[in-house]
Formats: C-alpha cells, sequence, structure tokens
C-alpha cells in the first residue's frame, strides 16, 4: 500500500474536506428550485446528472485547487486530473442524486483525500474525509489514525447483532441484469434478518453503520468516489469494510459492519453471488 507522503497533516486535509464539504452542501440545498431538472443520463435513463451534481464539483475543484494545487483530483462528473503532492481527492458532489431530484432528504456531499492509484480498486486508501448530509447537517469526518466525528463527538460502532437481528442497508443499480440480482439476493436475506433499509446515499449509509443506526451494508457497483470518505469514517470507527473473499471493497461489492457480523454477512452474499449481474436482456423490463 502507498505510503503517506512526507509532511501531510491529515487533520488539515480533513479540515478543508469538511469545510469545501459545508459549502457545496449549501450550494445544492438553498440552490435547489422547486422542480429539479435533469441534465444528463448515465448508465441507463434512470442514472442521472443534474445542473446542481455538476455546478457542486466545479464548486468543489475550485476550492480544492486554490487550497492545494498540487493535489489530484478524481470526481463523479468531472473525471481525473493529476497532481504532483500523491494526494488526490475524490469527490461525490451530490450522492443520492434521485433523493435529490425528488426532494427527498437522503443525499450527501463526499470529499476525500487518499494516496495511491484511485482508478483500481485495493491501490489506494483514504487518509482524510467528510461526508455532510444537507438536509439534516449532519456532518461526518475523519483522519487516519485520528479517529471519526459526527457533528464533533468522537464515533466508536457498537458491538454488532447476529445476522438474524441485524438491520441492514443496501443500494441497487441502475441497469435491469443488476437489478434483477440484486433483487433476488434481496429476496433470500429478508426472511434471515431484522430488516433492510434503502435510503439511497451509499455514503451516508456507511456513516450509519458507524453510527450505530445500522448494523451493517452491503452494495455492488460504487466508485471510489461513493465511498472513500465514508469508508475511512467506518473504519476510524472500528467498522470493518470489505469486499467478497480476498478481494478489497470496490465495484464488485463493499460490505461493511464489524465483526463478527461482516465475515457472515460476506460469507452470505458470496453464497448469493451477489457480485454478479443477470444478462439485461433477460432481465424484467430489459
Amino acid at each position: 500500500m502507498t505510503a503517506l507522503p512526507d509532511g501531510v497533516d491529515v487533520a488539515g486535509l480533513a479540515a478543508l474536506a469538511e469545510r469545501v464539504a459545508r459549502e457545496a452542501g449549501a450550494l445544492v440545498r438553498d440552490g435547489r428550485p422547486a422542480h429539479v431538472l435533469v441534465a444528463a443520463t448515465k448508465s441507463s435513463p434512470t442514472d442521472v446528472v443534474t445542473e446542481m451534481d455538476t455546478a457542486a464539483e466545479a464548486l468543489l475543484r475550485r476550492r480544492l485547487a486554490a487550497a492545494r494545487p498540487a493535489d489530484g483530483l478524481h470526481g463523479e462528473e468531472g473525471g481525473r486530473a493529476a497532481g504532483s503532492s500523491g494526494i488526490t481527492w475524490l469527490i461525490d458532489p451530490i450522492d443520492g442524486t434521485v433523493n435529490y431530484l425528488y426532494g427527498l432528504g437522503g443525499y450527501a456531499v463526499s470529499v476525500a483525500a487518499a494516496i495511491g492509484d484511485t482508478s483500481r480498486d485495493g491501490a489506494w486508501r483514504t487518509v482524510a474525509g467528510c461526508v455532510h448530509a444537507p438536509s439534516s447537517g449532519e456532518t461526518w469526518t475523519a483522519a487516519l489514525g485520528r479517529g471519526a466525528h459526527l457533528d464533533g463527538v468522537r464515533l466508536a460502532a457498537p458491538e454488532p447483532p447476529p445476522l438474524e437481528r441485524a438491520l441492514l442497508g443496501t443500494g441497487f443499480g441502475y441497469r435491469p441484469g443488476r437489478r434483477a440480482r440484486q433483487s433476488r439476493v434481496v429476496a433470500d436475506l429478508l426472511p434471515r434478518i431484522r430488516d433492510i433499509r434503502r435510503l439511497g446515499s451509499s455514503a451516508v449509509d456507511v456513516c450509519l453503520v458507524a453510527s450505530g443506526r445500522l448494523d451493517g451494508y452491503y452494495e455492488r457497483g460504487l466508485n471510489a468516489w461513493d465511498v472513500a470518505a465514508s469508508m475511512l469514517v467506518a473504519r476510524e470507527a472500528g467498522v470493518t469494510v470489505r469486499g467478497l473473499g480476498s478481494r478489497p471493497p470496490g465495484g464488485a461489492m463493499v460490505v461493511a459492519a464489524r465483526a463478527p457480523l461482516v465475515d457472515v454477512l460476506a460469507e452470505e452474499l458470496e453464497r448469493l453471488g451477489a457480485a454478479g449481474d443477470e444478462p439485461d436482456e433477460l432481465a424484467p423490463g430489459g
């Protein structure tokens, strides 16, 4: 794993992440029109981008470049810009865009500083980050080795229940074949756990595990910018974040919970083939 560059102040990076995340959060919350328009789509017609996604990411890029011009930038909407410092910022201007589109509160701004190759799962790690939920005002922050905090209060995730009493969070992809597989996984799990929540922001979901408001979380199809900040929050609060088998967390699967629940859940997901998809043309609606 890539070493932390000399002289890097992780607490200072976390403070910067929080400052710009709050500013972007105010922009998207206060600037939301009565009717949000879809500016573009990505993987499918339901995978949307709003004009505010683009505006908020542009703001984050300007602020981060002004504060740390030698750092790289890797965002959901604007792609990658290389840097020379060894630090790359992973930014998601609105995690939970569909919630934002419909006027629901479950969205967040996610800003994280990472080292390593952010284009490859397992080749990078987060050293500082912030997840800010503009509608509630809740703000999770973390710095490597310095702990995780929710609105300034240090977090320590509670001991998890057994799987049959676990409240799990998850999310769904946008392609029909992925949704078909995910629905089958949920159908198998649901009778054997307490319940499932689908709240709409992976960044918030992982932070809720760190806060003890979810017992565990899993999702297929996440990108680095989706979970870079929240993974550090979770880990600094005592939560394990992993993939399936020996794979690192990433696009194939992210599983977050305290041990031993995390390993039990990962084994169940592997048994169910949760890291795969059905062919789109064979899926309902495909």
